[in-house]
């Protein structure tokens, strides 16, 4: 979940954003290139929240890169903050009271790596950054994307790739969408202010200019409503993370059909969040990779179904999504 942000599109700038990629983007665009379908084979190995949490590797040098001066808000306890909004990224368990998913994961995996407990403090999408800024918690894991005008208040350190995924009911006639002309006259399920609504948005004016149909737009509050619009045709697709769209595929009633970066035409990582200058950062980047060498990073976006997000190594303060 990302905060909307409105831009203006031109051909010139998908151009230039082709010929530049470099870095994340040049990755983030070799995904979209090559991404299929969502690997329906995942569905029968997908643990999702019945499955026992998994243990990280301990990482004595990350442990060592916490400044002696840092507070952690409980003593020998990393407390992160993540919104329980929507499976495979974070929401409540079978019990209503465990936070699980993607996200809850990756904080097990750093907490285990620092050698400090781990406690999961839900919260609301809008109040994290005042949250994380008085003190509140040691860090954000909330499907947070890189942005320059972020990284002037906190510090990052990138565990996935951030893309948004196209998605229609498997027996349906589209088979692709790969440019914004692909859209138009579609009836389109999007949560409404998002980053993918101002996309779709760009697209559709582009489009009308063009003399092309314009899109439907299908706004409806409970996701699991609308992803039925598009299981029985009453949408054509569905534009949303694409984590959220690959975890539901694993029944088999959607198919992706269009894969794209989560800043179109920029492309950005959704990363770890904590205070500007703490010096937690680099400490929680050292953990990381110390889970991507050992395997428990793959595992944890594997039993999610977003192994395609994977990063190579996580960075400290990557590049992001330009200021507006």
């Amino acid at each position: 979940m990302n905060a909307p942000h409105t831009r203006r599109f031109s051909t010139g700038s998908v151009l230039v954003a082709a010929a530049l990629v470099i870095g994340v983007a040049g990755i983030v665009y070799s995904r979209v290139q090559q991404g299929g379908d969502a690997a329906p084979a995942a569905r029968a190995t997908l643990a999702g929240d019945a499955a026992p949490a998994l243990q990280g590797t301990p990482d004595p040098k990350a442990s060592a890169l916490i400044p002696a001066g840092f507070t952690f808000v409980t003593p020998g306890t990393l407390t992160v903050a993540t919104h329980p909004g929507q499976l495979p990224l974070a929401d409540y368990g079978a019990d209503n009271k465990q936070i699980v998913g993607v996200e809850p994961d990756i904080a097990r995996l750093i907490a285990d790596g620092l050698g400090l407990k781990l406690v999961l403090v839900p919260v609301a999408w809008p109040d994290w950054p005042l949250g994380l800024q008085s003190g509140k918690y040691d860090a954000v894991i909330s499907n947070i994307t890189v942005t320059e005008a972020r990284k002037q208040k906190f510090d990052f350190s990138s565990y996935r790739y951030d893309l948004l995924g196209i998605y229609t009911r498997t027996d349906g006639p589209i088979q692709k969408i790969t440019t914004p002309a692909d859209v138009a006259g579609l009836k389109v399920v999007v949560g409404a202010s998002t980053n993918q609504d101002q996309i779709l948005r760009a697209w559709d004016q582009q489009n009308i200019a063009a003399g092309l149909k314009p899109v439907e737009y299908q706004y409806f509050d409970d996701a699991v409503v609308g992803r039925l619009a598009v299981i029985t045709g009453r949408a054509d697709v569905s534009f949303e993370p694409n984590a959220t769209g690959a975890y539901s595929a694993r029944d088999g009633k959607v198919r992706r059909v269009g894969l794209f970066p989560g800043g179109w035409p920029d492309a950005a990582a959704i990363s770890v969040t904590t205070r500007k200058g703490s010096g937690l950062a680099e400490p929680i980047t050292h953990a990381l990779n110390t889970q991507i060498a050992s395997g428990t990073y793959a595992q944890a976006l594997k039993r999610w179904n977003v192994s395609e997000e994977a990063v190579a190594q996580s960075q400290t303060n990557p590049p992001g999504l330009p200021n507006l």
